[in-house]
């Protein structure tokens, strides 16, 4: 047997034996924190909603900047940025809120931004603050048309609902 012959099996039964290792050690850790994981997404996730409910956006980014200062590891920034994101869609509109914003493929505009961010709230950039801007920039990318009907302290019930889109018309012709 040729000698690169040898060493081609020899990488590609390596990279099995990683692979299957990879897939055991997923399986095994999904099994034990799983469970524990979509517990505390669901918990923050509610918290976030219902400190929405009672606030506007720039509320929401207050709430969120205050807790990441208290943040003690990776965790909390996680659960931080969940926080922050889904208050912010349960928060009221805050005029000009997304005015300066920059979009986030804008990457020197965004990471000056979120610096800026960063040091206005008085977090260190050690505190992985930009990744909770970032749920800032993602919130005013979306379209706006979300209706805040849904919500206690919102002022759109007052408006209409938009009309509905004309149909698209059929073609009968085969």
């Amino acid at each position: 047997m040729p000698t690169w012959l040898k060493v081609l099996l020899i990488v590609v039964g390596l990279l099995v034996v990683l692979i299957v290792a990879a897939v055991v050690a997923g399986v095994y850790f999904g099994k034990k924190y799983l469970p524990q994981l979509v517990e505390t997404v669901k918990q923050t996730g509610g918290e976030g909603q219902e400190y929405g409910r009672r606030t506007d956006n720039e509320g929401c980014v207050n709430e969120a900047a205050a807790r990441h200062s208290r943040a003690e590891g990776f965790g909390d920034m996680i659960k931080n940025t969940i926080f922050l994101r889904t208050c912010l869609d349960a928060s009221r509109p805050t005029p000009g809120f997304c005015d300066d914003v920059p979009r986030r493929f804008e990457f020197m505009k965004s990471a000056q931004w979120q610096l800026q961010q960063c040091k206005r709230y008085g977090l260190p950039p050690e505190k992985q603050c930009g990744q909770l801007f970032q749920q800032v920039q993602q919130f005013c990318e979306e379209p706006h048309a979300r209706t805040y009907g849904n919500y206690e302290n919102s002022n759109a019930g007052d408006e209409p609902p938009p009309p509905p889109p004309a149909p698209r018309p059929t073609s009968n012709a085969r």
